[in-house]
């Protein structure tokens, strides 16, 4: 049994049942043999044995009354998991699907991702099984006030400084720093996502999916192309999905797709942005309620969606960007896109398409950017706005939508170097995870056995 597999197999032993996590950690560790091959201090320094377990692991229970009175209880997550570049750095995600797996994996990935950004910043992730759907603005309040009762004790603007991710948004950031403020009596950048009134980055809202298209436009650039003209795919309706779409449209491509829980939109035309941000920002409704404008639209109920896949990699197009959450693309959706044409695929989310589906994608040797290095525009931006905390300033959006051009341009050729490097030039799943991987494990040998 190789070194590698020694660990994996060990990792599985001591953390049963946690198959999100395994996925993450595999796809890294055996994509990075041939660099721990190369250089024999990593093992002797136990590196990936340390990299693959959090520093730490806080699970709390979250208890909240609800508008009729009654007492509901969810558990709550915080995984710190590598401060080596600095504080750990990571949402926070308000799903019923989330469990230690999902968070895990979600940390794992995030501490890659931040060190492909240049900033110094470690990873971690956190959340809790509450679903904000269908519960009352008081409900999310009191919800995120207890979750916030225990969380306070673990964070702070040099330690840990959660951000958003699925479920929660500026309502439940703001909720949650004004239960902070309560209970510390400090004013400070313990959370990124915050408003603008009071903290909040310009650019930070449309960074992940803005920065998703950045890498996309650098990797055709690579290959003498560019995104103008283009039809894309595009899945989520949230903040990734929305903001990808607006800067799709700013760069000549045309944006026929969204997706939510309940079924997917098909607008041949392109998607009315508007539209859109009215229905899932101001409205909260489903998709469902696009058709009733655009009667040429498409709508496909989950119910009618292939067996082995997702309606929205199904048509025709010359692009995709997931970015709705983790395993939605499959293999058999990775082979429709390839049939109808798609020469890239950027992963806006994280971890969206199955190693399966990765490996596809690959071989066919499209463009293929990967979740830890082409969704890292958020985590950068929110690292812009801890900077605008520390130093009592607030940048343009144009000062901030130009850093964050520069650091994905930085990432971009930082992953495409270091695969070129180690021959396996274009592959930028591979060399992500190795400048990555690098950056990390270099400061934590310097740091000792910690």
């Amino acid at each position: 049994m190789t070194y590698i597999h020694q660990t994996i197999t060990d990792l599985k032993r001591t953390s049963p049942s946690q198959c999100e996590f395994f996925q993450a950690v595999e796809e890294v560790l055996e994509s990075i043999e041939p660099l721990l091959e190369s250089v024999p201090r990593y093992k002797k320094q136990a590196i990936i044995q340390r990299m693959v377990e959090p520093e730490r692991q806080i699970m709390f229970r979250v208890p909240w009354m609800d508008d009729n009175g009654d007492i509901q209880v969810n558990k709550g997550y915080r995984i710190e998991f590598n401060s080596a570049l600095g504080p750990y750095k990571g949402g926070l995600r308000f799903h019923p699907s989330v469990n230690a797996s999902i968070i895990k994996f979600l940390g794992f990935e995030q501490i890659f991702k931040n060190a492909l950004t240049g900033l110094p910043i470690g990873g971690g992730k956190g959340g809790a099984n509450f679903d904000p759907k269908g519960r009352s603005d008081a409900e999310i309040m009191r919800f995120c006030q207890s979750f916030m009762t225990e969380l306070y004790r673990h964070i702070g603007p040099t330690t840990d400084v959660p951000a958003g991710d699925i479920g929660v948004g500026a309502r439940e950031i703001g909720y949650m720093f004004g239960q902070y403020k309560r209970i510390t009596g400090r004013y400070e950048g313990v959370l990124t996502g915050k408003s603008l009134l009071w903290g909040g980055s310009l650019a930070r809202k449309e960074a992940t999916g803005y920065g998703a298209v950045y890498f996309a436009k650098y990797m055709l650039e690579a290959r003498g192309d560019s995104l103008k003209g283009k039809t894309c795919l595009v899945s989520g309706a949230g903040n990734v999905a929305t903001y990808a779409i607006e800067k799709l449209y700013h760069l000549g491509a045309i944006p026929v797709s969204c997706s939510d829980s309940r079924g997917t939109i098909y607008h041949e035309k392109g998607i009315d942005l508007d539209l859109l941000k009215d229905i899932k920002e101001v409205r909260r409704k489903s998709l469902k309620e696009y058709i009733e404008t655009h009667s040429d639209a498409q709508y496909i109920s989950v119910a009618d969606y292939p067996e082995d896949g997702h309606a929205v990699w199904r048509f025709k197009a010359d692009a995709a960007f997931p970015c709705a959450t983790q395993n939605e693309l499959c293999v058999s959706d990775a082979k429709a896109l390839l049939e109808n044409g798609c020469t890239l695929v950027t992963e806006g989310a994280n971890m969206p398409s199955t190693q399966e589906a990765v490996d596809t994608f690959i071989e066919a040797k499209i463009a293929f950017g990967p979740g830890k290095a082409a969704n890292a525009g958020g985590v950068a931006t929110s690292q812009l706005e801890m900077a605008q905390n520390a130093s009592m300033q607030n940048w343009s959006f144009e000062q901030v939508d130009a850093k964050l051009k520069d650091i994905m341009k930085h990432v971009f050729n930082i992953a495409n170097d270091t695969a070129a490097e180690f021959g396996q030039p274009g592959n930028l799943v591979f060399g992500a995870n190795i400048a990555g991987f690098k950056r990390v494990a270099e400061a934590m040998i310097e740091q000792g056995a910690v």
